[in-house]
């Protein structure tokens, strides 16, 4: 049996994971990442069809304008992460277009434009939309500092964090973001500020309010996307690893996590290979983590994880344009249309039923970088349940029944009518699509039913004891977005914070 050894091995190439990996390389520890996919960069990837270039799951983000500045974060870690390589391009200034059947609302890139658009939209609503955006600033800032202190060991670190960023309110994930949006008397308000759930993967009658806070008040300084597109985040951080010695390998999968009286020890993989190393970081999910720890380690940490439920499962359909999109009214801005005016609701049957609402992002209009001006793609995102694919759940990759590919061709015509029927002017120019179900997500995630955002993003999960960094399994360290905070943002800072727990010096990357 081969044995090799390493500092710290990182389960993982998502964000997370290359992110730990990196600031790891910076402080010169000899590590190696581990993803089971065939290509690395988790859902920050791309992939190619012909002559397209698709966007597996970076559609944008913000907190990246200005690296420099102390508030954001995520732009001065990726800007060190990468050694200045990874730059942004700003999205237009409304970023963010919600469609609803009779009117449409456009999302500016400040908050106070924002919040100015919204006044004119309902004058008498004006008082509770103050309160609203007061209520938003103090929940963002609590969870986030409920987070940090989750995610930090000892009792020294976390009171830092909170001279830092503040202390954290318990109570603040008790309440729901329909709760929140309750006192509006115009419905067109309440519809815009709950539209955009999708970021965080829960609808407003169960998101909490703070997590809604968190996601859509990342944007108010505007929103960005990769120049040269998502790809460039692991092309660039990989580029760190390697310059420090570090290994990357693909198509490597873990089927456990070695540990002897509660200390990690290795991994081993599918062809019976053990790598050895005292640190382990796992960013392929909380309960997959747990599941994969030798016999008899942690049960109690495991059974408490069990009862924690996946998030919102998603379906997604590529389509390639050929001609300028530009002329038949595409934009760099997304799309969110809602078919009526309940936001909150799932794609319940796909193949019976439209959906209720799609996410509409033209990636190849927002990258400055992008290199052919005829062939244009565009990413449809709905989000739906998993129950319609539960029959299929234990067939793999290539090997899916004639019932499943059936079904993907109903949803796939049914999704392509839909989208036809909202633009029509760029019907004629789709040249090339294909969908992906939540059984397709699991498949390059890993993700229990293909959620979305990993863990369902509920108080519960934000709560739960065993969703620190820091494992019962000395040595096992958590990261990705079950341990902080939904979508890049958050799968980011959680892999640098596992870094901080390998090399301490690393918290003030976080906390100056």
């Amino acid at each position: 049996m081969d044995t090799q050894r390493f500092d710290v091995i990182i389960i993982g190439s998502g964000i997370s994971g290359l992110a730990a990996a990196a600031a790891l390389a910076k402080c010169k520890r000899r590590v190696v990442v581990l993803e089971q996919h065939f290509q690395l960069g988790g859902l920050t990837q791309t992939f190619q069809r012909s002559n397209y270039i698709f966007a597996a799951g970076v559609h944008y983000l913000g907190g990246v304008a200005q690296p420099q500045r102390r508030a954001e974060l995520a732009g001065r870690l990726l800007h060190w992460l990468s050694n200045g390589k990874l730059q942004f391009k700003a999205m237009p200034s409304s970023y963010d277009v919600l469609q609803f059947p009779d009117w449409r609302f456009e999302v500016e890139s400040s908050a106070s434009h924002f919040a100015e658009s919204l006044g004119r939209l309902s004058l008498y609503d004006r008082a509770a939309l103050e309160r609203y955006l007061s209520a938003r600033h103090s929940a963002r800032q609590d969870l986030f500092a409920l987070l940090l202190d989750k995610a930090m060991p000892g009792t020294l670190l976390p009171r830092l964090a909170r001279l830092r960023y503040g202390r954290y309110a318990p109570d603040v994930l008790q309440t729901s973001t329909a709760q929140m949006l309750k006192p509006f008397k115009d419905p067109r308000v309440a519809a815009v500020l709950g539209a955009r759930w999708g970021c965080h993967g829960m609808v407003p009658s169960r998101a909490p309010f703070a997590v809604h806070a968190l996601t859509t008040g990342s944007y108010d300084n505007g929103a960005y996307y990769p120049v040269g597109g998502p790809a460039k985040f692991a092309k660039t951080l990989l580029a760190t690893i390697s310059a420090a010695g570090g290994k990357l390998r693909p198509r490597t999968k873990v089927v456990e996590i070695c540990s002897a009286h509660q200390r990690v020890s290795g991994v081993r993989l599918e062809n019976g290979e053990v790598i050895e190393a005292p640190v382990v970081i796992s960013t392929m999910g909380a309960r997959q983590t747990a599941q994969s720890l030798s016999s008899g380690e942690a049960l109690a940490w495991r059974e408490s994880l069990a009862t924690l439920q996946p998030g919102v499962s998603c379906v997604s359909l590529y389509l390639g344009f050929y001609g300028d999109i530009r002329e038949y009214g595409a934009t760099a801005s997304n799309v969110w249309i809602y078919e009526d005016e309940e936001i909150g609701r799932i794609w319940e049957k796909p193949t019976q039923e439209d959906a209720p609402t799609l996410f509409v992002s033209f990636s190849s209009l927002k990258d400055p970088e992008h290199p052919d001006p005829l062939h244009h793609t565009a990413e449809i995102i709905v989000p739906c349940a998993f129950a319609p694919f539960q029959h299929w759940l234990q067939s793999s990759v290539g090997q899916r029944p004639v019932g499943y590919k059936v079904d993907k061709i109903h949803i796939t015509q049914r999704l392509l009518a839909q989208f036809k029927r909202h633009f029509p002017k760029l019907a004629p120019l789709i040249d090339f699509y294909e969908i992906s179900t939540p059984l397709s997500q699991a498949s390059i995630s890993g993700s229990d039913q293909g959620a979305m955002y990993g863990l369902e993003m509920s108080a519960e999960r934000i709560l739960h004891p065993g969703l620190r960094l820091q494992t019962p399994v000395a040595g096992l360290f958590l990261a990705g977005q079950d341990t902080t905070s939904p979508g890049i943002a958050g799968a980011l800072m959680s892999g640098v914070l596992a870094a901080a727990h390998v090399q301490p010096h690393l918290w003030w990357r976080v906390l100056r």
